[in-house]
Protein backbone atom coordinates (compact mmCIF):
# COMPACT_ATOMS: atom_id res chain seq x y z
CA UNK A 1 0.00 0.00 0.00
CA UNK A 2 1.20 3.14 -0.43
CA UNK A 3 2.32 5.53 2.22
CA UNK A 4 -0.41 8.50 1.22
CA UNK A 5 -3.36 5.95 2.66
CA UNK A 6 -2.26 6.57 6.35
CA UNK A 7 -2.38 10.30 6.10
CA UNK A 8 -3.97 11.72 9.41
CA UNK A 9 -7.36 11.79 7.61
CA UNK A 10 -7.64 8.18 8.37
CA UNK A 11 -7.96 8.53 12.30
CA UNK A 12 -10.07 11.40 12.39
CA UNK A 13 -12.67 9.80 9.44
CA UNK A 14 -15.63 7.48 10.43
CA UNK A 15 -15.68 3.54 10.45
CA UNK A 16 -19.09 3.24 9.17
CA UNK A 17 -17.92 2.16 5.63
CA UNK A 18 -15.83 -0.93 5.36
CA UNK A 19 -12.59 -1.01 3.31
CA UNK A 20 -13.66 -2.47 -0.14
CA UNK A 21 -15.02 0.62 -1.12
CA UNK A 22 -12.02 2.34 0.43
CA UNK A 23 -9.75 0.17 -1.14
CA UNK A 24 -11.66 0.48 -4.90
CA UNK A 25 -11.01 4.38 -4.42
CA UNK A 26 -7.50 3.38 -3.63
CA UNK A 27 -6.70 1.20 -6.53
CA UNK A 28 -8.48 3.98 -8.74
CA UNK A 29 -6.03 6.44 -7.91
CA UNK A 30 -2.94 3.92 -8.21
CA UNK A 31 -3.82 3.07 -11.41
CA UNK A 32 -2.73 6.83 -12.54
CA UNK A 33 1.11 8.19 -12.59
CA UNK A 34 2.97 11.59 -11.75
CA UNK A 35 1.11 14.59 -11.45
CA UNK A 36 -2.12 13.08 -11.80
CA UNK A 37 -1.87 10.36 -9.31
CA UNK A 38 -0.35 12.98 -6.88
CA UNK A 39 -3.66 15.55 -7.64
CA UNK A 40 -5.78 12.79 -7.01
CA UNK A 41 -4.38 11.67 -3.47
CA UNK A 42 -4.14 15.33 -2.72
CA UNK A 43 -8.12 15.80 -3.39
CA UNK A 44 -9.07 12.29 -1.55
CA UNK A 45 -7.12 13.22 1.11
CA UNK A 46 -8.38 16.70 1.60
CA UNK A 47 -12.01 15.42 0.95
CA UNK A 48 -11.97 12.71 3.55
CA UNK A 49 -10.49 15.03 6.14
CA UNK A 50 -13.84 16.87 6.61
CA UNK A 51 -16.24 14.95 8.87
CA UNK A 52 -18.85 12.60 7.50
CA UNK A 53 -17.60 12.52 4.17
CA UNK A 54 -18.00 9.38 2.79
CA UNK A 55 -15.89 8.76 -0.70
CA UNK A 56 -17.38 5.53 -2.82
CA UNK A 57 -16.65 4.37 -7.09
CA UNK A 58 -19.59 5.07 -8.93
CA UNK A 59 -19.61 5.23 -12.12
CA UNK A 60 -16.19 4.14 -12.20
CA UNK A 61 -14.75 7.23 -10.15
CA UNK A 62 -14.82 8.50 -6.94
CA UNK A 63 -17.79 10.42 -5.50
CA UNK A 64 -17.74 12.10 -2.31
CA UNK A 65 -21.24 12.06 -0.01
CA UNK A 66 -22.70 13.37 2.90
CA UNK A 67 -26.60 13.37 2.76
CA UNK A 68 -26.22 12.95 -1.14
CA UNK A 69 -23.37 13.68 -4.09
CA UNK A 70 -21.13 16.30 -3.17
CA UNK A 71 -18.48 15.87 -6.06
CA UNK A 72 -16.54 13.78 -7.67
CA UNK A 73 -13.04 13.16 -8.91
CA UNK A 74 -12.79 13.28 -13.27
CA UNK A 75 -9.46 12.37 -15.02
CA UNK A 76 -9.26 14.60 -17.92
CA UNK A 77 -7.32 12.36 -20.39
CA UNK A 78 -3.88 12.95 -19.65
CA UNK A 79 -4.02 16.59 -18.83
CA UNK A 80 -5.06 16.44 -15.18
CA UNK A 81 -7.87 16.18 -12.48
CA UNK A 82 -11.34 17.97 -12.95
CA UNK A 83 -12.89 18.36 -9.58
CA UNK A 84 -16.72 18.21 -10.06
CA UNK A 85 -19.83 19.83 -8.25
CA UNK A 86 -22.87 17.16 -8.59
CA UNK A 87 -24.89 20.61 -7.52
CA UNK A 88 -22.43 23.46 -9.27
CA UNK A 89 -25.54 25.23 -10.62
CA UNK A 90 -26.24 26.08 -7.57
CA UNK A 91 -22.73 27.08 -5.66
CA UNK A 92 -22.11 30.67 -5.99
CA UNK A 93 -19.11 30.60 -7.33
CA UNK A 94 -17.93 33.72 -6.21
CA UNK A 95 -14.42 32.75 -6.66
CA UNK A 96 -14.79 32.57 -10.29
CA UNK A 97 -13.24 29.09 -10.20
CA UNK A 98 -16.24 26.30 -11.49
CA UNK A 99 -16.33 26.22 -15.08
CA UNK A 100 -19.97 24.80 -16.57
CA UNK A 101 -18.40 23.38 -19.85
CA UNK A 102 -22.03 23.22 -21.42
CA UNK A 103 -23.14 21.59 -18.79
CA UNK A 104 -26.59 22.23 -16.99
CA UNK A 105 -25.76 21.17 -13.32
CA UNK A 106 -22.28 20.26 -13.03
CA UNK A 107 -19.35 22.73 -12.62
CA UNK A 108 -16.16 21.87 -12.46
CA UNK A 109 -12.33 22.82 -11.75
CA UNK A 110 -9.33 21.35 -13.51
CA UNK A 111 -6.29 20.72 -11.45
CA UNK A 112 -2.82 19.77 -13.76
CA UNK A 113 -0.36 20.01 -10.47
CA UNK A 114 -0.68 20.20 -6.60
CA UNK A 115 1.08 23.18 -6.27
CA UNK A 116 -1.54 25.27 -8.77
CA UNK A 117 -4.57 23.86 -5.73
CA UNK A 118 -5.85 26.80 -4.51
CA UNK A 119 -6.48 25.21 -1.19
CA UNK A 120 -7.98 28.02 0.69
CA UNK A 121 -10.10 28.59 -1.84
CA UNK A 122 -11.08 24.85 -2.67
CA UNK A 123 -12.29 24.89 1.25
CA UNK A 124 -14.55 27.69 0.77
CA UNK A 125 -16.22 26.34 -1.93
CA UNK A 126 -16.62 22.83 -0.34
CA UNK A 127 -17.81 24.37 2.75
CA UNK A 128 -20.28 26.10 0.44
CA UNK A 129 -21.58 23.01 -1.49
CA UNK A 130 -21.16 20.72 2.26
CA UNK A 131 -23.85 23.34 3.59
CA UNK A 132 -25.93 23.50 0.71
CA UNK A 133 -26.23 19.23 1.03
CA UNK A 134 -26.89 20.20 4.75
CA UNK A 135 -29.50 22.26 4.62
CA UNK A 136 -31.37 22.50 0.96
CA UNK A 137 -32.47 18.76 0.28
CA UNK A 138 -31.59 17.96 -3.41
CA UNK A 139 -34.47 18.04 -6.20
CA UNK A 140 -33.63 15.87 -9.24
CA UNK A 141 -34.44 18.36 -12.11
CA UNK A 142 -35.41 15.21 -14.47
CA UNK A 143 -39.15 14.42 -12.52
CA UNK A 144 -41.69 14.58 -14.50
CA UNK A 145 -44.39 17.19 -13.31
CA UNK A 146 -48.18 15.85 -13.08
Amino acid sequence: MALWRYGSHNASMPQRHNAIPLEAIFQFIDRYDGDQQEVLQYLHNLLVSFPDIEPKLRYKIPFYYRKSWICYLNPIKKTGIELCFTRGNELSNSQGLLQAKDRKQIRGIVFEKVVDIPTETLIEILQEAFLLDETVPYQSKNKKRK
